[in-house]
């Protein structure tokens, strides 16, 4: 998947326009990225077009532990959006991160996560590509 693929199937699922789901991808692989160990974050970037790579890079292993709520205001905040249209967003990033991924770099994520953030990565059947 490529950049403008990746940026075009967030924004359908979050029925946002172009410049709003770059903001969410943005906030969200950013916020994500705190969130997993440095090596989960650099094995999800490999996959990824080199353009949102950047947003995955960590300096540290450290993973910052926070529930969905605080996860979803940080998005919120980053993308300059309100709690809905960040929870929105955010399940759509996440859920085109699972198709751009390997099954196993998804398991890694996965193992990672809290169960209420991995939920966003398996929405119900939202339309396009849920």
């Amino acid at each position: 998947m490529n950049h403008a693929e990746f940026l075009e199937a967030v924004g359908k699922r979050a029925e946002m326009p172009p410049a709003e789901a770059t903001n969410v991808v943005a906030a969200t692989l950013t916020t994500l990225a705190e969130r997993v160990s440095g090596g989960e974050a650099r094995h999800l970037a490999a996959q990824l077009p080199e353009e949102l790579r950047g947003y995955l890079r960590k300096d540290v292993d450290f993973a910052e532990q926070l529930d969905l709520v605080e996860f979803l205001n940080e998005v919120g905040v980053r993308a300059g959006t309100d709690h809905d249209r960040a929870a929105e967003g955010a399940r759509a990033v996440l859920t085109t991160l699972r198709e751009a991924v390997s099954a196993e770099d998804l398991k890694g994520l996965e193992a990672e996560l809290p169960e209420d953030i991995r939920r966003l990565l398996h929405p119900l059947d939202r339309g396009i590509g849920a």
